[in-house]
């Protein structure tokens, strides 16, 4: 690490405790941000992600903060942003990325409203409100970040938001939603000095799709991916690190696939 090094970046990076969050969270560490680590339930793990960033931190005094709460409760969410701002100081980057599988893949002809309305209020209505809350703490701080071209908002939805699973359909529809909030949210914004993007994943190395690993594989060896590989967290880690560096200075409300060609409609 270097003895001394400018005022740093803040990002707050939802779910972070493993998978995607975790190779999001490790890929803005090496960019000198400081990160609030974010998690339901699991501490444990996310000490792990907070372990792993400060061995890969690239800055002298570089900030790890670990924010527990359930992104789809409203008081939750205040003190996950409120938490965020008192250890960090500030908040240049929001990255919703926490969301959840249904408990049980069940046809929609037999899926319950419990999983329907789980799926909605953690994958949907978390990130939907906790981006209003941050975007109100932006708008009383106009033109302060320190991110290059303004303050940045990220919605990691799935592939499943334009492909449809009839054994998770509680799953889709979160993630269309989402798709559809990260739109609404980039209109509002642009003019506002915050640009958000949609990362869009696709068969990614997860504990999600550890069940279903067989499955992926046989798809992946019959050609589904055109680049023949399983997604990483280092992958999505790598795209949302180019966002936040202002790779797309003229760019907002953009859908960023990250899935190996999977979206690409062949023939």
């Amino acid at each position: 690490m270097s003895p001394a090094s400018p005022p740093s970046a803040a990002a707050l990076v939802t779910g972070a405790s493993r998978g995607l969050g975790r190779g999001i969270a490790e890929a803005l560490s090496r960019d000198g941000l400081d990160i609030a680590i974010h998690y339901g339930t699991r501490r444990a793990a996310a000490e792990e992600t907070e372990a792993a960033c400060r061995k890969i931190a690239t800055r002298a005094g570089q900030k790890f903060a670990l924010v527990a709460g359930d992104v789809a409760r409203a008081e939750d969410r205040r003190r996950i942003l409120d938490e965020t701002l008192a250890a960090l100081g500030r908040i240049d980057a929001l990255v919703n990325n926490a969301g959840i599988a249904p408990r049980v893949r069940a046809d929609i002809l037999e899926a319950t409203e419990a999983s329907f309305d789980e799926l909605i209020a953690v994958n949907l209505k978390g990130p939907y409100f906790l981006s209003q809350l941050v975007a109100r703490h932006w708008l009383d701080h106009r033109g302060e970040s320190r991110l290059p071209g303004g303050y940045k908002l990220v919605f990691v939805s799935s592939a499943s938001a334009a492909r449809a699973s009839v054994n998770r359909g509680d799953y889709c529809v979160s993630k269309a939603g989402l798709a559809m909030a990260a739109k609404l949210w980039a209109a509002r914004l642009a003019g506002e000095g915050a640009q958000v993007y949609e990362l869009r994943p696709g068969i990614m190395a997860t504990d999600m799709t550890a069940a279903v690993k067989e499955k992926y594989d046989r798809m992946i060896a019959e050609g589904a991916i055109p680049q023949g590989r399983w997604g990483t967290a280092e992958d999505v880690g790598l795209a949302v690190s180019a966002l936040l560096k202002g790779s797309l200075p003229f760019s907002t409300g953009e859908v960023i696939n990250v899935d190996g060609g999977l979206h690409i409609e062949r023939l």
